[in-house]
């Protein structure tokens, strides 16, 4: 009952089953702009699909992951995301295999729901500055390994990294980053972990710290990638976002 838009960037060159991306925007915004992955694309020969949310009661477009505020709002996200990569897929005959979910902010929110949810269309995901509500590992208990990457700042006052159980900001209550990653290292039973320091990407550049958890089941990973000082952004000040997104996803 509702009309979904979506665009495609298609790069020249691109064979096909070639791997799909999709690019959720954040709450609030039109997802018109250009995508920052575009360029990545070009150079690894992969779709990507940049959706468009419904306006929720506030009327802003975004993301139903359960805010207060979208209490009573009866939009089923995880099913349409799901149902539009198999669109997708057929439509520009695009890997069944390798379809990938990246998002920033609300639209990071979804990648966790998706995860959390269980789904199999989905073969990993990427959540920046992205947000695990304290309902999600309530109302589900995974077992599904997923590999799961997030990128986030220290000192983001959108989405704390310290997580706000007391909905002081009024997203709702969502736990610490830490604590979200904790679980999906155990969901994934990661055996390795390891911490390194990355290289500045220039002078004014954050400190990106990079955890990774490995030799999970399946060969599944988990990362995390700490912006020290970071604010609530996609991160390329720090790194080159779309290019780690893609190392993670390939």
């Amino acid at each position: 009952g509702h009309q979904r838009h979506f665009t495609m960037y298609l790069p020249d060159g691109m064979p096909e089953q070639a791997p799909l991306v999709f690019v959720l925007h954040g709450y609030g915004n039109n997802g018109t702009i250009k995508t920052w992955m575009n360029g990545a694309a070009d150079r690894h020969k992969f779709a990507l699909c940049v959706l468009v949310g419904l306006e929720d009661p506030r009327k802003k477009r975004s993301w139903n992951v359960g805010y207060p505020f979208q209490e009573g709002w009866e939009i089923d996200d995880v099913k349409t995301m799901c149902t539009m990569a198999k669109y997708v897929q057929k439509k520009y005959r695009l890997s069944k295999e390798n379809t990938f979910l990246t998002g920033m902010s609300n639209g990071g929110e979804m990648c966790y729901l998706l995860a959390y949810a269980e789904q199999k269309v989905f073969k990993a995901v990427a959540p920046v500055a992205g947000l695990t509500m304290a309902w999600m590992p309530e109302k589900y208990s995974p077992t599904r390994p997923i590999p799961l990457f997030e990128i986030h700042g220290t000192e983001d006052r959108t989405s704390e990294w310290t997580g706000d159980l007391d909905n002081k900001g009024g997203w709702g209550a969502y736990i610490a980053v830490p604590d979200a990653i904790d679980i999906w290292c155990k969901v994934n039973h990661c055996q390795e972990s390891s911490t390194t320091p990355l290289p500045l990407k220039s002078s004014d550049s954050n400190q990106v710290t990079a955890h990774k958890y490995t030799n999970g089941k399946g060969k599944s990973q988990v990362w995390l990638y700490e912006r020290k000082g970071g604010k609530h952004t996609w991160g390329n000040k720090d790194i080159d976002t779309p290019a780690e997104i893609w190392k993670f996803f390939s």
